[in-house]
């Protein structure tokens, strides 16, 4: 045990110097990319709404069909803006809403379902094995409250949930309405972000800036408020 971990910061530090020119050579592509093909051309606002409004339909069920399959490989935040960036603060909100719940019903079954025991192993040893006696205690509350403290990542969330004796429509409904505030803020800010690329800071975006920030101070807020009281911060 002390060989490995003796070793540990010599083979970290041979990785960090080996990706370091990956990193300079990759930032150099993109300021040529940026200097000769002009990319902000395809991140026009009015464009991308242009090309949503075309593909009305087809554009969102590709979308929705994303964040089906999403969860189970990537973090639901890049979605979320890209929502945002697709279709605007209104109906990003909407399909951002109904995917995001998609995915996490669909992990949630796969979890309960057809992938239990492989699930339970790689949870085990973490303070996410505490999640079933607290569901026992509080049932959906707990759900609420993982949403809107979210201590834990949304896709991780998903699958330890499965596990547990919560029902899949009281897990649904909770998810729903207690992302929302994550939701609206993220989508809200992606869909001004664009006017960074033509080099504007609009009074939206700032609006955006500012619910982001708001929501990410959820979980400060919580625990500094359980520190007051003395009550052991969950999980």
């Amino acid at each position: 045990m002390a060989s490995l971990q003796n070793s540990t910061p010599s083979a970290s530090a041979k990785k960090i110097s080996g990706i370091r020119p990956l990193l300079f050579l990759g930032l150099m592509m993109a300021v040529v990319a940026v200097h000769y093909f002009h990319p902000e051309q395809y991140l026009d606002e009015a464009r991308l709404r242009q090309f949503g409004a075309i593909h009305r339909v087809m554009l969102p069920l590709l979308y929705l069909a994303v964040w089906a399959v999403g969860p189970f490989f990537l973090p639901g935040l890049p979605i979320t803006l890209a929502g945002g960036v697709l279709f605007g603060p209104v109906w990003g909100v909407v399909y951002v809403s109904l995917g995001s719940t998609l995915g996490a019903g669909l992990v949630f079954l796969v979890s309960r379902y057809l992938a239990r025991d492989w699930v339970a192993a790689k949870l085990a040893g973490t303070r996410l094995t505490s999640l079933d006696e607290q569901v026992a205690r509080h049932g959906w509350k707990i759900v609420a409250f993982t949403r809107l403290v979210p201590v834990f990542s949304y896709s991780l969330l998903n699958y330890a949930f499965g596990l547990t004796r919560i029902s899949f429509r009281s897990f649904l409904a909770a998810t729903f309405v207690f992302m929302l505030p994550w939701i609206i803020a993220f989508v809200y800010f992606s869909s001004n972000v664009l006017d960074l690329v033509h080099g504007r800071i609009s009074r939206e975006l700032i609006i955006g800036v500012i619910l982001v920030v708001i929501v990410s101070l959820i979980p400060l807020i919580y625990k500094k408020m359980k520190a007051r009281t003395g009550e052991p911060v969950d999980f």
